[in-house]
C-alpha cells in the first residue's frame, strides 16, 4: 500500500466531517458571530427601507434610487453573511450558479415584458374595439 492517501479515502488529511475540525468551538462561535452581524445588517437595511419611503427629508425624485441602493446592499449583505457566497476558490460553483439564476431570471423578466409590450402595439385600440359590430 503506498504512503499517499486520496481525497475520499479513510485516513486523508482533509477527511473532516461539517463542523468537526480542529477548531470546534471557535468555528462555531465565528459562524455564529457571522449570522449575527448579518441579521443585524439586513435588520438595519429593513428599517432604512421604511424610513426612506415614509420620510420627507429626502428629495421626493431621490427617494427610488436610494430605495434601489438599500435594496441592492441588502442582496449583497444575504448572498455574503446568510449564502456564503465570496471570492474564495472554493465558491467558484456558488459563483457560478448565481450567476447562471441571475440570466435565467432576466431571461424571463425581459421576455415577459417584450411579450406584454408586442402584445400592446399588436392589439386593437379600446375606441375601435367598442365601434366593432357584432
Amino acid at each position: 500500500m503506498s504512503d499517499q492517501t486520496l481525497p475520499g479515502e479513510a485516513g486523508a488529511l482533509n477527511d473532516v466531517a461539517p463542523g468537526q475540525g480542529d477548531e470546534g468551538e471557535g468555528r462555531l462561535s465565528a459562524g455564529l458571530r457571522s449570522y449575527l452581524i448579518g441579521l443585524a445588517l439586513a435588520a438595519v437595511l429593513t428599517i432604512a427601507s421604511f424610513w426612506a419611503a415614509q420620510t420627507h427629508l429626502i428629495y421626493e425624485p431621490g427617494v427610488v434610487p436610494a430605495l434601489v441602493t438599500l435594496c441592492i446592499a441588502q442582496m449583497g449583505i444575504h448572498l455574503v453573511f446568510f449564502l456564503h457566497i465570496t471570492t474564495a476558490p472554493d465558491n467558484t460553483n456558488n459563483v457560478l450558479a448565481l450567476g447562471f439564476g441571475i440570466v435565467v431570471v432576466c431571461f424571463v423578466v425581459l421576455g415577459s415584458i417584450w411579450i406584454m409590450a408586442h402584445l400592446d402595439h399588436m392589439s386593437v385600440p379600446m375606441d375601435q374595439l367598442m365601434r366593432m359590430p357584432r
